[in-house]
């Protein structure tokens, strides 16, 4: 019974502690800091973003600007492209998107007559928007 006495006596004396080494035991309060890992005391170690605080925003603010000029210069292209088939006129030399070259013949609200070859006065009817590129003018003739 000597023993199981001693034991329980030895034990609170075991945690307590006086502060100058080690850490504290629960429930103690310590002045002492502890760095075991060579970070920063008083909390978790801050680790450095490699991109910076505002990456996201940044990064966002860089995608609406690439789609904002994508939507402006297909704005431009289409509008050209407008512009050119608005002047086609007769006599004209044009490349359709298929790379069939011919000379405009006649001209109707959505399609165009080409005249492809001079020697079987060989026509064929296209689609406006199908011209890809007028390649001459020759209106003087």
């Amino acid at each position: 019974m000597n023993e199981i006495g001693f034991s329980i006596h030895t034990i609170p004396a075991l945690l307590t502690q006086d502060g100058t080494e080690g850490p504290p035991a629960p429930g103690q309060d310590s002045s002492a800091t502890i760095v075991a890992d060579g970070g920063q005391p008083g909390g978790a170690p801050q680790v450095a973003n490699p991109f910076g605080d505002n990456f996201f925003i940044m990064l966002m603010l860089i995608l609406l600007g690439m789609i904002i000029l994508s939507f402006f210069s297909g704005r431009k292209q289409r509008k050209q492209r407008a512009n050119m088939l608005d002047a086609l006129k007769k006599h004209d030399q044009v490349l359709t998107r298929g790379g069939v070259f011919g000379s405009v013949v006649e001209i109707k609200p959505d399609r165009v007559v080409l005249k492809v070859d001079e020697s079987s006065n060989t026509r064929i009817t296209v689609l406006r928007d199908s011209i890809e590129q007028v390649t001459a003018d020759n209106s003087g003739n």
